[in-house]
């Protein structure tokens, strides 16, 4: 696709993004309302009896998904919102236009409005109670799977216009990562992070940990603060102990949720490879070569497209997820220099093939029967935003580092 096809693409979603607003449905809607968190959580301690009580919510979700509407409202997602600034401050960069700067500050401003509270530092999280297996995470916890987001909006534009204002904030969201989250020591050298500040959090969920050392190395460099390192260190260790012996990752290493999916090995992933690029110290990259060959030979289907699970923890109900497609082209960016089949996998990913929408939003999910057309920020209109938008700025720089060679071959 050439740069100004994907220019038009994503200038059709900043008008759709306009048009539709900022709030959104999302994934999780079905199961926000008290009385749909209950039989989740009923489904959980006693799946027998529980998967006949869920079972017309699953429903709903696979054959009628506009049916969400109906379970809870629109909402603002921080994580959302960080992954538009990043984008439009990728676009501002990418096609040097003043409006799109302004755009990624709007979203920065949302955000200092956003987060929780309660805490002394700077963290985000959900807006709605998440039933999960071990409890119900009330809605305004941080989650350590979302400040890395948030932080890296504010580094973007930070970057674009040396606002003070948005380093003190990194400085602010660094200091709740390296403070507020349980370490819990699984050998001499590694230790897991918890995935809230909830001190009975023990952890064990492996991309919270790559989430969390990506963060602290990142800031160590930003704010010049080498005490992070140590922290980040040993949630790197962890990670790189989780890794399977096929490449693979478990989503946690509890023994209770091994399973192998698209995106959180994308997420561990691209940490890695991040932390990879910001010391250059080189032990990423083993468990880099192993995941990726494991990835690119387990998490893709016959039709070159991204595959859900390669080890499901239940049945799944849909084929496709717009999530696995943003978070493959946003590990393909990453990696496509090293492995150069990785850049196959991004020119045959970012084509979105049936995907894109006339009214210029994409698609959020391909069914068992049809498809799931109701945009939710969060799942994953912002996501895929962003990373078109980063794959447009690092093309467009690639093209001017070549033009810019050639000129100079020409006044030789």
């Amino acid at each position: 696709m050439s740069l100004e096809q994907q220019t038009e693409r994503l200038l059709q979603f900043t008008k759709w993004l306009e048009s539709y607003g900022e709030l959104s449905y999302d994934h999780q809607s079905f199961f926000a309302s008290e009385r749909t968190r209950k039989i989740k959580d009923f489904y959980y301690r006693s799946p027998l009896v529980g998967t006949m009580m869920v079972a017309p919510i699953i429903f709903c979700e696979a054959f009628a998904p506009w049916m969400r509407t109906r379970f809870w409202k629109p909402q603002r997602f921080p994580i959302a919102d960080a992954h538009y600034a990043m984008g439009f401050a990728y676009l501002a960069r990418a096609l040097g236009r003043e409006e799109y700067l302004a755009r990624a500050v709007h979203f920065l401003e949302v955000l200092e409005q956003t987060r929780c509270p309660g805490f002394e530092r700077h963290g985000w999280g959900y807006p709605f109670h998440w039933q999960t297996r071990n409890g119900t995470i009330t809605a305004g916890t941080p989650l350590i799977t979302t400040v890395p987001y948030v932080y890296e909006a504010f580094q973007a534009v930070y970057e674009l216009d040396g606002n003070a204002r948005w380093r003190d904030i990194l400085y602010s969201t660094a200091e709740h990562a390296y403070h507020d989250y349980r370490d819990s020591e699984t050998s001499p050298e590694a230790a897991t992070c918890a995935y809230t500040p909830d001190p009975k959090d023990l952890g064990l969920v492996v991309n919270a940990s790559a989430y969390r050392a990506f963060l602290l190395t990142r800031a160590a460099q930003d704010l010049d603060e080498p005490r992070y390192l140590e922290k980040a260190r040993r949630n790197a260790q962890f990670v790189l102990d989780a890794q399977n012996e096929d490449g693979s990752w478990p989503y946690a290493t509890d023994g209770v949720r091994p399973f192998v999916d698209h995106f959180h090995t994308c997420f561990v992933m691209k940490a890695l490879a991040k932390m990879e690029h910001l010391t250059g110290e080189g032990r990423f990259w083993p468990a880099l070569d192993r995941g990726v060959a494991y990835y690119l030979n387990n998490l893709f289907a016959e039709d070159g497209m991204p595959r859900p699970f390669s080890r499901k923890p239940r049945l799944t109900v849909y084929k496709r997820e717009l999530y696995d497609i943003a978070e493959c082209i946003n590990l393909c960016v990453l990696l496509r220099g090293r492995y150069p089949e990785m850049g196959a996998k991004l020119a045959r990913v970012a084509e979105l093939d049936g995907w894109h929408k006339s009214d210029g939003s994409f698609r959020s999910r391909l069914l068992l029967l049809g498809w799931d057309n109701v945009p939710m920020h969060r799942w994953a209109q912002s996501q895929i935003f962003r990373a078109l938008s980063l794959l447009l700025l690092r093309d467009t720089e690639a093209a001017a580092a070549v033009s810019g060679k050639a000129e100079k071959v020409g006044e030789r």
